[in-house]
Formats: structure tokens, C-alpha cells, sequence
């Protein structure tokens, strides 16, 4: 076999052009490119699951044109979360933008229409927490900021802390620049009714005030699941109608009335805080996942009806909750629960009554 400096000039020059070319052309071999089917996420399924408040939510009491105003709503919320989930945002954005399409309803015992308490001020609550850092933001006790749960959700952003109550609050979310409005903004007649009602009534009982008994028990809540897998969730409210004394519920107290762990779970809870707080609920379903093994439906059922019950809340509240699987579960111990789920083909499918709605 000859040597490369006996090979023809014209093969010699062709053999070492080769070897230089192949210096600086990039391998185009399957194992070496950058192709979709190694750098691309297997894309995940997007949900979301929201809540609107529950209590006794009978068909019978309820007219088809205020029915198709709580589905509207419910659907619109849905809509609005499903948006930025699609557009491949993030699920704490998602919750946020639902949560704050309720905050801006009338309908809704949270932002503009917000129960009135004892002295016939708007006292709001509200948190948000994301389930892959389990960072948090709450809010409690504000007044006159149209949509608490952004100041909760510029708590968790833009604060070392995680909870921000009553004037420190307020001042932090004007600092954030947040919107502002009157106290006309959030009245609704509806509203201020139902305090003349509660405050005309026997409070004799000690220590479990009439509205403990209420209708309903108004609160608006979302958890989502984006597509990177991430979980969040977030409730708001303006707690209990005719409460005292610088009241705050379950709503921005993290493990009480929302949770998010992507290990697990996301809950949002509505009903009467006392018992959510006593029993650090929203949690609770997710320990009983991570540490017992129990499935979401579950756990959330074991939850609201053994648990809650247990400490006193009989007919008192409900929850929904979204696992890392996507899986949703929405339940109550009333007469019914404001709730709605959307999946990635974007239908929202809402409720308003008991499981057969």
C-alpha cells in the first residue's frame, strides 16, 4: 500500500481539502442536533379548576336569568385562566387573572362584591401560592383595593414576607402602584341587606355569632396546572358577613384555605374559616397524599366530610383541588358550590348545585 505523498497530486490535494472541510461542517448526525425530540418538553396537560363560593345553592331558589349569570361568570373566569395557560404562561398567572375576573363581579363575595362587616366597611382577605418553590403571598383585612389578590400575588414577588395585613398592606400596595377605589365601588344592595338582616338578629350566643349559620358562604378560588407541570393556586374573599373586631378567616392563612405543592396538590377552600384554620385543611389534603398515599378524591373527601365535620363545621364549606396528574376534584358538604373546571380542549363545564347539576 503506498504512502500520501506517492498518491497522484490531484488525489493528494482532494484527500487533505476533505480533511480540512470536515474541520468546520457542523456533524449533522441524528445523536449530535438540537432536535425537537430531545430538547423539547413532552408537552403537559393545562388545567384548571375554580370555585365561586359555596352554601345553600338550591335550583329552586335560584331564577334562570341569575343562574345563567353565576355559569357566564364561572365561564368567563375559566376562559381567562385557560388564556394564559394556552399561551404556555404560568399557572400562578393563570390563577391570578381568574381569581381577579370574580374579584371584579358583583356576584362574588370577594373585590367589588364583598360582604360588609359590623361596621359596614369592605374587609378583604386573599393569597396565592406556587407548588414547585412553595412561595406564598396573602393579604388581610384590606380595604378599597380593587383586586386583593394582586396585592397577594405582589406580596409573593415583591416582599421578603408572607403576609401583609390591615394599613401595612394597603401602604405596600400603593407603593406597588396597585388600583384603588371608593367604597362605592364595592357596594352592592344585595350585600348591605344582608347586613341590616345579621345585625337585627339574636347575637346572644356566646362565642358563635348568627352569620356562623348563614346561606352562604361566599369566597372565590382557582388552581391550575400549566404546562411545565407547576401547580398554584389562590383564593379571595371578603369573609363573613357582619364580622367583628378586625376578623380575618381562613383565606390568607397558607395551609388553611390554599395550598399548592407540586409534589402533591393545590386546594383553594371556601366556607367558614374558624374550622379551615382549626384544621389546617388545605394542607391536610395534601399531607394525607404525601405521607398516607391517599389519591386527591380521597383525600379531599375524608377532608371536608369526616375532618370538618369532626370539628364542628357540619354544612359549612367545600374545596377544590388539582394533582400533578391533572386530575380535579370539586366537593362540598352544603347544598352546593360556584365551581368550574377547563381542560386543554378549552370547554369550560360549570356547576352551581349538588353532583347530579
Amino acid at each position: 500500500m503506498g504512502t500520501i505523498s506517492s498518491l497522484h497530486p490531484a488525489v493528494f490535494y482532494a484527500l487533505i481539502s476533505a480533511l480540512v472541510l470536515s474541520m468546520f461542517v457542523p456533524d449533522s448526525s441524528p445523536a449530535a442536533t438540537n432536535s425537537p425530540a430531545h430538547d423539547t418538553p413532552v408537552p403537559r396537560r393545562i388545567v384548571m379548576v375554580i370555585h365561586g363560593g359555596a352554601g345553600t345553592i338550591r335550583r329552586s331558589s335560584m331564577t334562570p336569568e341569575r343562574e345563567k349569570k353565576y355559569r357566564d361568570a364561572l365561564a368567563k373566569a375559566l376562559r381567562t385562566g385557560y388564556k394564559v395557560l394556552a399561551g404556555g404562561g404560568a399557572s400562578v398567572d393563570a390563577v391570578e387573572a381568574a381569581i381577579r375576573t370574580m374579584e371584579d363581579s358583583p356576584l362574588f363575595n370577594a373585590g367589588r362584591g364583598a360582604v360588609f362587616t359590623h361596621e359596614g366597611k369592605n374587609e378583604m382577605d386573599a393569597s396565592i401560592m406556587v407548588g414547585d418553590t412553595r412561595n406564598a403571598g396573602a393579604v388581610a383585612s384590606v380595604s378599597n383595593i380593587r383586586n386583593p389578590i394582586t396585592a397577594a400575588r405582589r406580596v409573593l414577588d415583591s416582599s421578603r414576607h408572607v403576609m401583609l395585613v390591615g394599613e401595612g398592606a394597603m401602604h405596600f400596595a400603593h407603593e406597588q402602584g396597585l388600583r384603588f377605589e371608593p367604597d362605592s365601588y364595592f357596594f352592592t344592595q344585595e350585600r348591605w341587606d344582608r347586613l341590616q338582616k345579621a345585625k337585627a338578629a339574636d347575637e346572644s350566643q356566646s362565642g358563635m355569632l348568627p352569620y356562623l349559620s348563614g346561606d352562604k358562604f361566599g369566597t372565590v378560588g382557582a388552581v391550575a396546572l400549566d404546562a411545565k407541570g407547576t401547580i398554584a393556586a389562590g383564593t379571595s374573599t371578603g369573609g363573613l358577613t357582619d364580622k367583628q373586631w378586625g376578623r380575618v378567616g381562613d383565606s390568607p392563612i397558607v395551609g388553611a384555605g390554599t395550598y399548592a405543592d407540586n409534589r402533591t396538590c393545590g386546594v383553594s377552600s371556601t366556607g367558614t374559616g374558624e374550622y379551615y384554620m382549626r384544621g389546617v385543611l388545605a394542607y391536610r389534603v395534601s399531607a394525607l397524599m404525601e405521607l398516607a398515599g391517599v389519591s386527591l378524591h380521597d383525600a379531599v373527601h375524608r377532608v371536608i366530610h369526616e375532618d370538618l365535620v369532626a370539628i364542628g363545621g357540619t354544612n359549612t364549606g367545600g374545596m377544590i383541588a388539582l394533582d400533578a396528574a391533572g386530575n380535579v376534584v370539586m366537593d362540598f358538604n352544603t347544598a352546593g358550590m360556584y365551581r368550574g373546571y377547563i381542560r386543554a380542549d378549552g370547554e369550560p363545564h360549570t356547576y352551581l348545585y349538588d353532583e347530579g347539576d
